[in-house]
This record gives structure tokens, sequence and C-alpha cells, in this order.
């Protein structure tokens, strides 16, 4: 089961204790299904409980018999209303006429819960969010361009700002923010699949964390193996053709504490010492000088 398909499972088995409520769940999968006009009304699903639902209230809240139809693969299911009559007493139910352009009307909200069923209703019907193993993206594909702008005013209502588009002849109301898409499903009412959600989040952030330290390890191991082939190649240089004696006393320790301690970073060989890192570092590059001086002079 996808992820989506976990969240709609979940709002499918809320059970509402008011009837406004589940009316404007019902109103919700109504005006974001495939189609809803006064000469047909069409609701599409490859979830067969969505379409099962859909099916049953749309006899409670509207008294219209319907048919489940399922495709030639069983992969949608769907019920059409093409009567013309009883879809006007659909829209009529919801306070929708026959002209003007699709948008919500709010006034079928009759306490403070109905908007979050109504949205759960909503993603019911165009819904999905992909998996937060793999990407953080939720989205309503919605038919109509300004119930798609009426959608936006009501998601923004709840504090939450979502992105617009459009692909193949749908209009997309998205999110890619992790924090955006969980207050999402926790306003629907999909709270366990929110708690999820969070936890994949938190395992993938100390992973990420864990590979950056990890990473950062390993850049500081190769920074000092390479330092220090530097280091004592230039000290093996010195000590060939001209001796260590051919250094100050001060450069001559450092060279000989470096030849000793090959595989020592810079603050291991401070504390051996007792100079400081950058003191360290500086005695090195002289001797790195001083074989460079010889090379040049061969």
């Amino acid at each position: 089961m996808s992820f989506s398909q976990q969240v709609k499972k979940e709002l499918l088995e809320t059970e509402y204790e008011k009837n406004c409520c589940e009316r404007a769940l019902f109103y919700g999968m109504c005006i974001f299904s495939k189609s809803f006009s006064s000469y047909e009304i069409m609701f599409q699903s490859e979830n067969e409980n969505c379409a099962l639902l859909y099916k049953t209230l749309l006899k409670r809240h509207c008294n219209v018999d319907s048919e489940l139809k399922v495709s030639p693969k069983g992969r949608s299911f769907s019920i059409l209303i093409e009567d013309k009559t009883e879809c006007k007493k659909i829209m009529g139910a919801f306070g929708h006429g026959d002209a003007g352009s699709l948008r919500i009307n709010f006034s079928n909200f009759d306490c403070e819960d109905c908007r979050n069923s109504f949205l759960a209703g909503a993603f019911l019907s165009c819904g999905t969010v992909s998996s937060p193993e793999k990407d953080y993206h939720l989205e309503f594909s919605v038919s109509y361009m300004n119930l798609s702008k009426s959608l936006v005013t009501l998601l923004e209502e709840f504090e939450l700002s979502p992105k617009t588009s459009t692909r193949k002849g749908y209009n997309i109301v998205y999110f890619k923010d992790s924090k955006a898409i969980e207050d999402c499903l926790y306003i629907m009412g999909a709270a366990s699949s929110m708690f999820e959600m969070m936890n994949v989040e938190i395992i993938k952030d100390i992973r990420n964390k864990a590979n950056r330290t990890a990473n950062c390890e390993t850049a500081n191991i190769e920074r000092t193996v390479k330092a220090s082939y530097s280091h004592i190649e230039a000290i093996s240089k010195i000590e060939k053709t001209k001796g260590l004696n051919y250094l100050k006393n001060d450069l001559r320790e450092m060279a000989v504490l470096r030849r000793d301690n090959p595989d020592a970073s810079l603050a291991e060989l401070a504390k051996l010492s007792g100079l400081s890192r950058s003191g360290v570092n500086h005695r090195l590059r002289k001797i790195v000088e001083a074989a460079q001086n010889i090379q040049e002079t061969e």
C-alpha cells in the first residue's frame, strides 16, 4: 500500500459524530470530482472504497441512487450521473446553480470542523501524497481553474501557503514543504499518517547528519594523509641530500617529530611538541620550502 493510499484509508475510517461534518466531507468529494456540472457529475478513483463511500453518501444526503462501474482492468472505479434532473438536484443540495464558474460555497460549513472534513473529501477525490521516504509532495489535481483558486483561499485560512501549476489540463495545488504537508494531513484528520511522516523525517535527518559527519571525517583524513605525505617526502629529501643537520634546531626537531609520527594530524603534533597548531604548521611549511630550495639548486 502506498503512503497516499494509507492516508486515504485513514480518512475513510474516520467516523463523524456530526451530520454537518459528514455532509461537508461529501461536498468535498463532489465538487472536486472529475466533473461536477448540471449536465454531468462523475466521481472517479483508483480506490474502490472511496467510490463506495461516495455512492453511500450520495444516497444518504441527496437521495440519488447510482451504479458503481469498474474499468476493464479493474484499476478505476467510477460513478456517473448523467440525468440532468439528478445533476441539478445534487448541485442544488450544496447551493450551486447552473450559471457561474465553480467555486467553494462556504455557506455549506455549519461548524468549525466542517472545513477540515471538506478538505478530507477533496483529498479523497483528487489528492495524492508522495512517500516521505522518497520525496515531500502533496497535491490536489483540480478540474476547474476558479475552484483551484477557491481551494487556495481555503488553505490560506488554515495558514498554509500552497503553490500552483498546471499539468495535462488540470490545475495543481501543491505543497513540497514537509511541515506544510504534516499540517495538511493533521487538518484533514490523518494524524497517524502525519506522525509516521514526522518519524521518517527525523530518521532521514539523523542519517543525513551521520553522513555529513562521516564525509567530514573522511575529508579530514584525506587532508591529513596528503599533508603528511608532502612533509615526509620533504624530510626524506633533506635527509638524503644534506642531512637533517642542514636544518635549524627548531626545524630539525619538528622534522624528526613528523618523521616518527607520519599519521599524526597537526593538532596531534601540536600536543606532542607543546607548540600551537599554527606553530607546527609554520615549521612544517619551512621544512617543505627548504626541500624545494635543495631541489631547485640541484
